[in-house]
């Protein structure tokens, strides 16, 4: 088999995209996409994000915020508050087609049109390196997106991740097989 080496760069599959959503001190919505995030416990997220984001200054100040999972029928109102900054556009929430509701467990809002959600608590931030780690306090999920036994259906979320190797994002929803099940055959 050939190989092709791209060289020494975080790219993997599938990459999450996140819509962090937060209030600033006046109680204003502010949301961003983040696509370096990952799980690192039980109850933890971790996201690499930048100090001069509106969303990251917003989290420092209340330490709270939501966490939705980017779905296909959004992929322009996610894509879109990525690229637009509030520090630069006071009207970027109002431009983003989002509308927004508080969260049931921490000051910060969910995004109505994204039906799955991680409230969270920040653990720590390192400026320096942009590493911050949060504590999960409740997922939430929109009821439209579950089956008739009360799981979440992933193709009813249609969510979405980020292609590295082609600035692309891709919709995810084909089970390939029974997680800690399949492999068994081959014991």
């Amino acid at each position: 088999m050939a190989r092709k080496d791209f060289g020494a760069k975080p790219l993997s599959y599938p990459q999450p995209v996140w819509i962090i959503s937060t209030y600033d001190e006046n109680g204003n919505v502010d949301a961003m996409n983040a696509a370096w995030t990952g799980i690192s416990d039980y109850e933890e997220i971790f996201m690499c994000l930048s100090s001069g984001h509106k969303t990251v200054k917003n989290i420092l100040k209340t330490k709270e915020f939501v966490v939705s999972m980017a779905q296909a029928d959004c992929v322009a109102n996610c894509d879109f508050v990525g690229i637009v900054s509030a520090n630069n556009d006071k009207d970027k929430m109002k431009k983003s087609g989002f509308s927004f509701s508080k969260a049931k467990n921490v000051n910060a809002p969910y995004i109505n049109e994204l039906s799955v959600a991680l409230e969270c608590k920040l653990k720590s931030y390192d400026p320096s390196t942009g590493h911050l780690f949060a504590q999960v306090v409740n997922v939430s999920v929109d009821e439209s997106v579950l089956d008739e036994h009360g799981k979440v259906d992933v193709k009813k979320v249609r969510p979405i991740t980020f292609d590295p190797f082609n600035n692309k994002y891709i919709e995810l929803g084909e089970v390939a097989g029974d997680a800690f099940k399949i492999g068994s055959k081959l014991k």
